[in-house]
């Protein structure tokens, strides 16, 4: 999953009567620009009220990982998943995607534990497997430079992430 950024999510809300009746009338509706889910709501009943009883179509989106939406549903976390991400750093947000693609992330849970879920998880950015396996090694075993020349980082590597930790797009993240 590629990274997002929440405080960029915007959504085409239109209706599914609209739609029907062959109309693709709605509006772009910038997320920052709402608190929470209510006065979303609240919005968004005030481009459609000229229906009774919208039933809202989002039929674009941008910077909302599909986990999030989908054309008739938006799920209530996304303003909490924002903030909590506005807590993290821009490196550590990216990570955040990247360990929400490699362990399915359920978006529906509460925002606070998702993140603190990723938080407990992830360990840094490295150039590779090998950089973190020697890091490792080094932290661990307060081995002299002299020695790490006969040590095997690539195979060290191989048993660390065979079982303990995963590597994705330069992110290391244990396993949980």
């Amino acid at each position: 999953m590629e990274a997002m950024d929440l405080n960029e999510a915007r959504i085409y809300v239109g209706t599914y009567a609209k739609y029907n009746n062959g109309s693709l009338q709605g509006e772009w509706v910038e997320l920052s620009d709402f608190y929470d889910w209510d006065s979303f709501m609240e919005r968004c009943a005030e481009i459609h009220e000229d229906e009774e009883e919208p039933e809202y179509m989002f039929q674009a989106w941008e910077e909302i990982p599909d986990g999030l939406i989908d054309e008739g549903h938006l799920e209530e976390n996304v303003f909490e998943l924002r903030d909590e991400l506005d807590r993290l750093s821009d490196k550590e947000q990216e990570a955040f995607w990247v360990w929400a693609d490699g362990n399915n992330a359920q978006f529906t849970q509460d925002a606070y534990s998702l993140v603190k879920a990723f938080q407990s998880s992830y360990i840094g950015s490295y150039a590779s497997r090998e950089d973190f396996a020697k890091e490792l090694a080094k932290m661990e075993n307060e081995l002299p430079d002299f020695a790490l020349i006969y040590f095997d980082f690539s195979k060290y590597a191989d048993d660390l992430f065979c079982t303990d930790f995963w590597y994705k797009d330069g992110y290391v993240f244990r396993n949980e």
